[in-house]
């Protein structure tokens, strides 16, 4: 049986990879500008290639105009600490130096359980490093995560982008023909 993580790891690659069963399965209980959004990516898909390795990421998405690592986390809670867990934070700091020496937008992924309408949220961690390409542009997008007086981060589930909205931004103003919903 697969670990928790890892269903909403393989979930959020199949949104995102444009796959169908997923994206249906998904708008069940989304708006009709979610659903919209999310059907974007039946045209416009990424190559997300799951990552193995301890550099705090999961997944990396790569498409002709944005390329990014993630690292998806899930919460039956709406706000995580990292502070509880110095794994977490241990894992940010490897991610952010890891992209800062790409000029990559290190990106997370988090996931509420149990709600309705979109339950994903992106963030991306707070950042002075300059990021070239359209990721810079993306990275006014995506909201940063809170830092506390400490240095510890903090992902508040609301305060995040909806993965639709940030689907429906880099597809910029694509729009879904009836025929990708043909089999």
């Amino acid at each position: 049986m697969a670990a928790a993580g890892d269903i909403y790891e393989r979930e959020l690659r199949s949104l995102l990879s444009g796959d169908r069963k997923a994206i249906a399965k998904m708008i069940k209980t989304c708006s009709e500008d979610e659903n919209r959004s999310y059907n974007l990516m039946l045209k416009d898909p990424f190559l997300v290639i799951r990552a193995a390795g301890s550099l705090g990421v999961d997944l990396v998405a790569l498409r002709w105009d944005y390329s990014f690592p993630i690292e998806v986390k899930s919460s039956a809670e709406e706000t995580m600490h990292f502070s509880r867990n110095p794994r977490l934070t241990e894992q940010a700091a490897k991610m952010k130096t890891a992209c800062s020496r790409s000029n990559l937008l290190p990106v997370y992924a988090f996931r509420l359980k149990n709600v309705r309408g979109d339950p994903w949220r992106i963030f991306t961690i707070p950042t002075n490093e300059e990021i070239k390409g359209r990721n810079e542009i993306l990275r006014r997008t995506i909201p940063t995560m809170e830092v506390t007086g400490n240095g510890n981060y903090i992902m508040r589930w609301g305060d995040g982008i909806k993965l639709c909205d940030l689907i429906s931004y880099m597809s910029d103003g694509m729009t879904v023909s009836d025929d990708l919903f043909e089999e």
